[in-house]
């Protein structure tokens, strides 16, 4: 078997990316032949990415971009906040949004037939699967085009906000979409509130009446006012402007102000809905030491 140097690997290495141990079995495996043993990490980083395909991907990143009245924001998760801040994570996100741009379109499946440095999407993200070892997964994405103009807010890559106000302010378009990262309405206005939402409302303002044994003109009462709370709660023109110096003052009243009104806002938050892996540190101490004695 033909010796492995420590500068074959590292040759190896540098053309791939590939783990160091990983180059050096399959240097091992190839008898020394760097361009055989390039083919075996394909392979493998093709079965890494297989491997992987199943686990859940929770943590990430929200890409914004805003481009010549056009804006694109895509959703892509990980398994943990550490690949959230690795740069060629970050990069592939920023690669995507550009792809959503230029396509001028959100269709995932069109975006994983594009291409990225003479590969396509989906061959990319397995590789990039394969050098980072964990599951990369494409969730959501948005393109827009405005019909005012665009403003756009990141909160730690973690909360995107995509907001079309009607006129050009940037101090104005840049305060409302902090607003909605932060306050994360359902709808622009009251009427706007999804009406299954508001059953739910009263359903719950009618039950917690119906327990203190109100009659049923109160109750009514309870139930109109339980509602008319909750949308303003809810919708973005009822809400106050975080950033109101008399905590008054409404989203609604800050756009009459300006002679402003909003077109549309979308708001990704990273993982919104999805199951978050548990960890359980003495169990995976144990699988290790139980995997390795197999070996």
């Amino acid at each position: 078997m033909a010796e492995i140097t420590a500068s074959m690997v590292k040759t190896l290495r540098e053309k791939t990316d590939a783990p160091m141990m990983e180059c050096k079995k399959a240097l091992s495996e190839a008898g020394g032949d760097i361009s055989k043993a390039e083919e075996i990490l394909r392979v493998k980083l093709g079965s890494k990415a297989g491997k992987t395909s199943s686990r859940i991907t929770a943590e990430g990143i929200v890409s914004v971009n805003v481009k010549d009245g056009k804006a694109a924001m895509v959703e892509i998760n990980c398994e943990t906040d550490f690949v959230a801040k690795n740069d060629e994570f970050i990069s592939f996100s920023k690669k995507i949004n550009e792809i959503i741009l230029d396509n001028e379109s959100d269709s995932i499946d069109q975006m994983m037939e594009s291409k990225i440095d003479g590969s396509s999407v989906e061959s990319y993200r397995k590789a990039l699967i394969g050098k980072i070892g964990e599951n990369i997964s494409i969730r959501r994405a948005i393109f827009k085009k405005s019909n005012g103009s665009f403003y756009s807010y990141s909160h730690g890559n973690k909360i995107g906000v995509l907001v079309d106000i009607s006129i050009p302010n940037e101090t104005l378009g840049k305060d409302i979409a902090m607003h909605i990262a932060a306050m994360k309405p359902k709808a622009i206005t009251s009427s706007d509130v999804d009406p299954k939402l508001i059953e739910v409302e009263k359903r719950v303002a009618s039950e917690k009446a119906l327990e203190a044994g109100k009659t049923p003109e109160i109750m009514k009462k309870m139930v109109d006012g339980a509602v008319s709370k909750f949308l303003k709660e809810v919708s973005l023109y009822g809400q106050v402007f975080v950033k109101s110096d008399d905590n008054k003052t409404t989203i609604e009243q800050l756009l009459k102000n300006n002679q402003a009104s909003i077109n549309s806002f979308t708001v990704f938050t990273v993982g919104e809905g999805l199951e978050k892996k548990s960890e359980n540190f003495a169990e995976e101490v144990a699988a290790t030491t139980a995997a390795a004695k197999v070996h």
